[in-house]
């Protein structure tokens, strides 16, 4: 019955409309929100996950897909229902030998040992989409061979009009249609899972990894036979190893815990924070350590990409925030398509401050992994009661870090991520090669108390008693931040235009035009150190100020 169409797009759309009415009748019966009913409402949740894992399992194909692509939502879903497909693995019963050996025959247009010497008859692993096999080539190379499921392209291709019509559903009838475009979330479904089913694919992205990671050390990318892969069949090269977390592999063989997770730190770090590529499927499964420390990354038919583009308008995010621009902040928000065309930006941006200032108002001298997760969590509730809706390499990005995050706190319990992390991210919003570098952009901020000067007289002369009570004393630190800023830099413009003068024209200016020169570099370099001086001052001040207000 699996195989029947109609069977599998029944079950599938009642599903959906038995957790809808399941829903609407908890709502109609418990109207007071308190403690007792919220334990209610997430026992159902849980019981609804649970059978949506149940039934995945049960029919295979796309279910288990979008279990796994709907984990990544938490713009969609509440935490208890995302934490239950978490647990969603996509390992199901075996197919035949004889039916995957018929689908590598249909694509190499021969028999099966006429490349084959050996092969097993059971997979080594088994998934919803494709099975593993290990094998023995003609020319003596140990290989395993991936061959898509049985009918699986059948199969999901009628999930997918299921899918349109439980999609259809919830827009008509649930509040995730007003609040989500579930028309794109249906396209980015079909886009996701189609590539996974194209082999081809799968062994493009491999070759783009394997060229990346050429040279980066004690990381190893597999080899791939062009030649016999195909949109069902894909042949790599055989590794021995174990999954990166087999700890007592790692002791076995003498292996430093913290390199290991130093290793898997920066493989991800260069992944997740630049422009390209990156694994979006990073489980300890997909890293095999070999014996000598090596990581070896396979499988990938999940990545996600993030253009040149969008890694800019992260950047101009992340320097609003630290700039206590907010209007940058929703700009780089829009360009990215996460607002949605009925969002109130004015709301967003309102609570965008609050969280920031909340957190940054702290004192990050204690930020642990307790407070990240906290952080983390609240982040996800914000996403989700907002107009936000994540594309689905962001999703995914979210999801690989959250992997990541795991695995390297398996690897090595005592790991602090934040020591690791703060020089890589300090380095990259500074933006080296950026035409977004923070540096351009605190310039920029420098100058606008000069440009708005007129608007900032109009607002004070406008606005009531108690804003001005209210806005003051912030307003005068970051006024007097930006004007120390400023005159540093003219500063040293004029410091390094006067010694740079000075020395270019040592024996070509006149006594009294050298000595002016020196003057004027003299004085500008004096100024510098007394702006700097008071601004560091400044800043001692505004962070006491704060600490004692916090306390």
């Amino acid at each position: 019955m699996r195989y029947t169409a109609l069977y599998r797009i029944t079950i599938i759309v009642f599903m959906a409309v038995k957790f809808l009415w399941q829903i609407f009748w908890f709502h109609k019966l418990h109207r007071i929100w308190d403690e007792s009913n919220r334990s209610k409402w997430e026992s159902l949740l849980v019981k609804q996950a649970k059978e949506y894992r149940r039934r995945a399992l049960q029919l295979e194909g796309l279910l288990i897909k979008v279990g796994q692509f709907l984990s990544t939502r938490a713009d969609l879903l509440p935490a208890v229902f995302l934490k239950e497909l978490e647990g969603l693995v996509d390992r199901v019963e075996s197919v035949p030998f004889e039916k995957s050996k018929r689908i590598v025959e249909e694509d190499w247009n021969t028999d099966l040992y006429h490349y084959v010497e050996e092969i097993s008859s059971e997979p080594v692993a088994s998934a919803s989409i494709g099975e593993v096999y290990k094998a023995t080539l003609k020319d003596g190379r140990t290989v395993a061979i991936k061959v898509q499921r049985y009918r699986v392209d059948k199969i999901f291709h009628t999930d997918f009009k299921a899918m349109r019509i439980v999609f259809w559903i919830l827009s008509r009838v649930s509040s995730i249609g007003k609040k989500a475009d579930l028309g794109e979330l249906y396209r980015e479904l079909v886009l996701v899972v189609g590539k996974e089913l194209d082999f081809e694919q799968e062994l493009k992205h491999s070759l783009y990894f394997k060229q990346r990671f050429d040279g980066f050390e004690g990381v190893y990318v597999p080899d791939y036979d062009e030649e016999l892969s195909t949109k069902r069949v894909l042949v790599m090269e055989w590794i021995n190893g174990v999954k990166i977390t087999d700890s007592t592999f790692i002791q076995q063989h003498n292996l430093d815990r913290e390199q290991i997770a130093r290793r898997v730190f920066d493989l991800f770090v260069e992944q997740l924070v630049t422009d390209g590529m990156f694994h979006a499927d990073p489980h300890a499964g997909n890293l095999m350590l070999r014996s000598d420390g090596t990581i070896v990354m396979i499988d990938y038919g999940m990545v996600g990409e993030i253009s040149k583009e969008d890694a800019s308008y992260i950047r101009l995010m992340i320097q609003g925030f630290i700039l206590d621009d907010y209007d940058q902040v929703i700009h780089a928000l829009q360009d990215m398509d996460f607002l949605l065309p009925h969002a109130n930006k004015q709301k967003v941006k309102k609570l965008l401050k609050e969280t920031a200032d909340m957190y940054l108002q702290g004192d990050f001298e204690k930020f642990d992994q307790h407070v990240m997760n906290q952080i983390m969590d609240d982040l996800q509730e914000f996403v989700k009661e907002q107009p936000i809706q994540l594309p689905a390499d962001y999703a995914f990005l979210g999801r690989a870090s959250s992997i990541v995050i795991g695995v390297l706190t398996s690897i090595y319990p005592s790991i602090d991520l934040m020591k690791w992390g703060k020089p890589v991210i300090k380095d990259w919003v500074s933006g080296g090669e950026s035409d977004a570098s923070l540096y351009t952009e605190v310039i920029k901020d420098a100058a606008k108390p000069l440009l708005s000067l007129p608007k900032s007289i109009n607002q004070y002369l406008t606005d009531g008693e108690q804003q001005r009570a209210f806005d003051q004393r912030q307003q005068q630190h970051r006024l007097f931040h930006q004007y120390y800023v400023f005159y540093a830099l003219l500063s040293f413009l004029s410091g390094a235009a006067g010694i740079g003068t000075a020395l270019y024209g040592y024996s070509r200016l006149p006594d009294w035009g050298f000595s002016t020169s020196l003057v004027i570099g003299g004085v500008g370099m004096v100024g510098l150190i007394f702006f700097a001086v008071v601004h560091f001052r400044s800043i001692q001040s505004i962070t006491e100020d704060r600490r004692n207000k916090s306390e």
